[in-house]
């Protein structure tokens, strides 16, 4: 089979992610995120975050020297990659306006990038994807954008203090110290957000867990505040808050009945 010229370094804009907001037609290329901390279908490239959705640039040559000159901060970290994927509860810093946004889940746009006060930007809403257990008995905790975090445990062969982390649990950390500040269990009754599939954006309080085969596919349904409700699978659930979410989020999405 021939290989296309610039596939591996380039994206069809045919094939690329339908929430990317750049014109389908007029080029046959676009940007190609780097392998990273968020997959391709759940990203967006720096580069086209900076020319296409905040605009602050007409070309990707001037996107590129916005971001060479260091001049843009994603959690807490200057990147200077144009292809560096950004993608959910991301906080990033334009540092010579000194606007903070938060990339988060929309009822129509699948992600967006929400304006945000720089206190909120100081801390990052993170999900337990993977949990293991290291050499004396330590736990490392795994999370949705690829960090690592070492849980030290003074018991080892206590139980409770060994389970008080697990999957699908979110934790605050503290950017860019890397300090977990609140932990918070996926259980029921607390306030979560659907983060993928046909009600992506709905926020609600957790009614009921069933569990049938896969925990991931554990059927979860969630009520608003409006009393609507929807149901989906364990996978596409974000706990994000006990009384009141931890972040500011969209009108639209607070507005969402699914």
């Amino acid at each position: 089979m021939r290989k296309v010229k610039g596939s591996l370094r380039h994206l069809r804009r045919s094939t690329s992610p339908s929430f990317w907001p750049i014109l389908r037609k007029e080029y046959v290329w676009t940007v190609k995120p780097n392998p990273g901390p968020h997959p391709l279908a759940k990203c967006i490239p720096l580069g086209i975050v900076i020319r296409d959705v905040l605009r602050y640039a007409l070309t990707m040559r001037e996107a590129r020297r916005i971001l060479n000159e260091r001049k843009v901060m994603v959690d807490g970290r200057v990147v200077t990659d144009y292809k560096f994927p950004v993608g959910l509860m991301d906080v990033i810093h334009i540092i010579p306006t000194g606007e903070y946004f938060r990339v988060v889940p929309h009822p129509t746009k699948y992600l967006v990038l929400h304006p945000i006060d720089e206190e909120e930007a100081k801390f990052k809403p993170l999900r337990i994807k993977r949990k293991v257990t290291i050499k004396g008995g330590h736990i490392q905790l795994t999370f949705h954008d690829g960090r690592n975090h070492i849980i030290r445990v003074k018991d080892p062969f206590n139980p409770e203090e060994a389970a008080a982390f697990s999957t699908y649990d979110t934790v605050k950390m503290a950017i860019p110290k890397q300090e977990i500040l609140d932990h918070i269990k996926l259980e029921v009754g607390v306030l979560a957000l659907v983060i993928d599939g046909s009600n992506v954006g709905f926020l609600g309080r957790i009614v009921s867990i069933k569990q049938i085969f896969k925990r991931s596919r554990a059927l979860v349904t969630l009520r608003s505040d409006s009393g609507a409700e929807v149901r989906t699978i364990l996978d596409y659930v974000f706990a994000i808050g006990r009384d009141k979410p931890m972040i500011s989020l969209p009108e639209e999405v607070l507005s969402y009945a699914g």
